[in-house]
């Protein structure tokens, strides 16, 4: 690893534990039950590629389930999507991988087409978990987000 690579390497792990532990040690004193964290889908050789970034990521998570054991919710989407305007013409991101879910089994490629999820979805899910009692703590996949988006 060249000191270029193993600098950022540093850097993202470093950023976000202490974000992340900055924020818990902020909360957990203020009485706060619940902690929503919107972390990042596993894209598997992408991992390796942004190791820096999914290490701290993944630290970030564990540092959270730590904290709030009942009432750390973790949410791990893959593409966040909306809806772009170029001028006055609306283009929804989202179509870009609507329906490549069944090549999502591929070896390799398959986790780097994990069903893209719109930014209102993540959004929903992130309130209903801060704000709902009995939702579960835990890691909610992509698909969790998308199921859990869905409901009334």
């Amino acid at each position: 690893m060249d000191n270029e690579i193993k600098i950022k390497h540093v850097f993202f792990v470093t950023i976000k534990i202490n974000f992340t532990d900055t924020n818990l040690h902020l909360f957990l004193p203020a009485g706060v039950k619940r902690f929503v964290y919107v972390s990042a889908a596993d894209f598997g050789l992408v991992n390796y590629l942004l190791q820096g970034y999914y290490e701290g990521k993944r630290a970030a998570e564990a540092e959270l389930l730590s904290k709030f054991t009942y009432g750390g919710v973790i949410l791990r989407p893959g593409f966040i999507h909306g809806t772009r305007r170029v001028g006055s013409v609306k283009i929804p991101l989202g179509l870009v991988l609507q329906n490549a879910k069944p090549l999502t089994r591929l070896p390799l490629v398959g986790p780097l087409l994990t069903p893209p999820v719109s930014v209102t979805s993540v959004a929903k899910v992130a309130v209903r978990a801060a704000t709902d009692p009995v939702f579960p703590p835990g890691i909610v996949d992509v698909y969790g987000i998308m199921r859990y988006s869905e409901q009334k």
